[in-house]
Formats: structure tokens, C-alpha cells, sequence
């Protein structure tokens, strides 16, 4: 889990306005740090099945912000995509 500070760091970084904590830019870019945090935790624990489910799940949900975006505004698409580097 990401700690608070790096939250309300991404949430600064990907935010379209002050008050915008929910956004699709904002939710890709949370949704990757977790992503990479429990990729790291499996690892290690090769058998967390439960985890492995909840990752796989956390990566369709993401793929799913990203093809919205893709869809509804391509420049802030390919601007998140290349701000969090990722395949796209």
C-alpha cells in the first residue's frame, strides 16, 4: 500500500484542479502504484493466490480508466500514459 504522502503526491502530480481527488488521470496513477507494490509483494510470495486475484483485478480496472481515456480525450490519455511509463 502506498504510504499517504506518495497519495498525496500523485494526487498533486495528476490532478486536473485543486479539488479533484477522483479523476480518471488521478485513479490511473494510484491504481499503478499499488499495482507495482503488490507485483513486488508476489515476488516473494510466489503461492498468495489471493493477492495474485486481487492484482489481476486492480489491472483490468486500470485498463478500463485507460481505454475511457483513450476514448473521451486522447491528449490527457497519452499524457498519463507517458508521465507513469507505461506500454501503451
Amino acid at each position: 500500500m502506498p504510504t499517504t504522502e506518495l497519495r498525496k503526491k500523485r494526487i498533486q502530480e495528476f490532478h486536473i484542479n485543486e479539488n479533484d481527488t477522483g479523476s480518471a488521470d488521478v485513479q490511473v496513477a494510484l491504481l499503478t502504484d499499488r499495482i507495482q507494490t503488490l507485483s513486488e509483494h508476489l515476488k516473494s510470495h510466489v503461492k498468495d493466490n489471493h493477492s495474485r486475484r486481487g492484482l489481476l483485478m486492480m489491472v483490468g480496472r486500470r485498463t478500463g480508466l485507460l481505454k475511457y481515456l483513450q476514448r473521451c480525450d486522447l491528449g490527457r490519455y497519452q499524457s498519463v500514459v507517458q508521465r507513469l511509463g507505461l506500454r501503451k
